[in-house]
């Protein structure tokens, strides 16, 4: 096999050719679809008169639309009733397996195919959805794509992609209690700007991801795209495959053996060549908010809001709207800013280490007079789970909303969604203007811990103060 890094491996074993464009066709491994970006791509289908290539690579889920209060059936919002239809109807004519509300294996697309062993190393992974970078985590090149990029898979299993470079973005040393992988994402993204990795791929190293756990992983290639990297990824190691082992669809008996052996061979060389490196020190780190319309516009929870003349030329313009947007000064503590909304669940923190770390947080204390404080966890599984544990228990008891599984508050194609001006201590991915369901709603990026920690003084606060 080549010399290089896991993304070159991955990415000459998977060509399929040249296209004159000079585009290289890619093999899809897996494709993962859900309601919102697949209609309009089986539409596209069915007028070409074409059909599902590989069915049995085509795994879907419902999330995006899902309440996540009351899931009975017929949904009261009716658009989303029918997108949930043409979901069943497209799988069940195209015979694609589907995990449907109630299958107890639903959920948010990026939980739901890791935690069922779909996801594993070395495989080329496409989703209609930004976040499917999350399945990186595993050691697999996973690409968020568009509708018409979905029907092109469906039709061919291929897709047509320029090569991305690779930069090594690397983390040494232990994280400080009450610092969470959410930090170090929002800190990497923060530092090199959200079109930093525009035309690369990020290959997470160094020992603090080697400490992770893959939930933790997951987290932080789930916000890869959110600095401008096409995909991020952190390369397999004994972690990966414990959390493999005896998953639904992971490789069994002697398969297993034989599959670790082949895991093992796709790492980055000690020797591959990257076209950047850029290096961390995990004691830097602290509890990351948002202040900003934008991932990359973080600070310490103990940090003020910037000064445009901090901040790079280019990056003032952006500022200046976010301070009018967020109604925040330059020079304002975030600490402090009073919050109305409290969401932990979302692909990037709704597993369950993150409800476990929410919940340490909530045991024993209660939300603030005048917050709505909910937890959505991302899949059925993880709502079982949780509930073994108690976890719902401690959460109601501390007076926040227990859901059922779904994307929820996060893009909030859902009943789900901000009020007016409320501003919202959230545990998603983005804090871009109107994301969270409002047009004039405003989000503040931080960990599950950290969310919860707001919900309880009902205004930005530092977690390591009540751990």
């Amino acid at each position: 096999m080549s010399k290089g890094t896991l993304f070159d491996k991955v990415w000459d074993l998977h060509t399929v050719g040249t296209l004159p464009s000079g585009l290289t066709q890619l093999f899809i491994g897996l494709h993962l679809i859900h309601e919102v970006t697949s209609p309009q791509a089986f539409a596209m289908l069915r007028e070409r008169g074409l059909k599902v290539l590989f069915p049995q690579r085509t795994v879907a889920t419902v999330d995006h639309i899902v309440p996540t209060e009351n899931q009975a059936r017929p949904f009261a919002d009716t658009l989303a009733e029918e997108m949930i239809q043409a979901l069943e109807n497209n799988c069940q004519e195209n015979n694609i397996t589907f995990y449907n509300i109630g299958s107890g294996s639903q959920g948010i697309v990026h939980v739901i195919a890791p935690e069922l062993g779909l996801t594993q190393p070395g495989m080329t992974i496409a989703c209609g959805d930004s976040h499917t970078s999350s399945h990186g985590a595993f050691g697999a090149i996973a690409f968020g794509i568009g509708t018409s990029q979905v029907r092109d898979v469906l039709a061919s299993q291929t897709l047509a992609l320029s090569k991305l470079k690779v930069r090594k973005i690397e983390v040494n040393g232990t994280l400080n209690p009450g610092v969470y992988a959410k930090d170090v994402i929002l800190h990497i993204i923060r530092t090199l700007g959200v079109k930093g990795g525009v035309g690369y791929g990020y290959e997470f190293a160094g020992t603090t991801f080697e400490q992770m756990n893959m939930e933790e992983r997951m987290t932080v290639c789930n916000m890869a795209i959110e600095g401008g990297a096409r995909c991020g990824y952190v390369n397999p190691d004994q972690v990966t495959y414990d959390y493999l082992k005896g998953r639904d669809f992971a490789p069994k008996g002697g398969d297993w053996d034989k599959a670790v052996a082949w895991w093992d061979s796709i790492k980055s060389d000690a020797d591959a060549q990257y076209d950047d490196v850029v290096v961390f020190d995990a004691a830097e780190i602290s509890p990351t908010v948002t202040w900003g319309i934008t991932p990359g516009q973080g600070i310490g929870v103990n940090q003020s809001v910037p000064q445009p003349e901090e901040l790079l030329e280019e990056d003032r313009f952006i500022a200046e709207e976010a301070y009018r947007y967020m109604d925040l000064y330059p020079g304002q503590p975030i600490k402090g800013t009073k919050i109305d909304v409290c969401f932990i669940g979302s692909c990037t923190n709704g597993r369950i280490s993150d409800l476990r770390e929410a919940a340490k947080i909530a045991k024993g204390r209660h939300v603030a007079e005048g917050i709505k404080a909910f937890v959505v966890p991302g899949s059925e599984r993880v709502k079982e789970e949780a509930e073994a544990e108690g976890l719902d228990k401690i959460f109601q008891e501390a007076g926040f909303e227990w859901r059922e599984p779904g994307c929820s508050m996060c893009l909030a194609m859902n009943p789900d969604k901000l009020q007016g001006r409320q501003i919202s201590a959230s545990s998603s991915n983005r804090n871009f203007k109107g994301r969270q369901g409002s047009s004039s709603g405003r989000t503040l990026l931080m960990s599950p811990a950290m969310v919860a920690t707001a919900a309880i003084k009902g205004e930005v606060s530092d977690v390591r103060e009540l751990l």
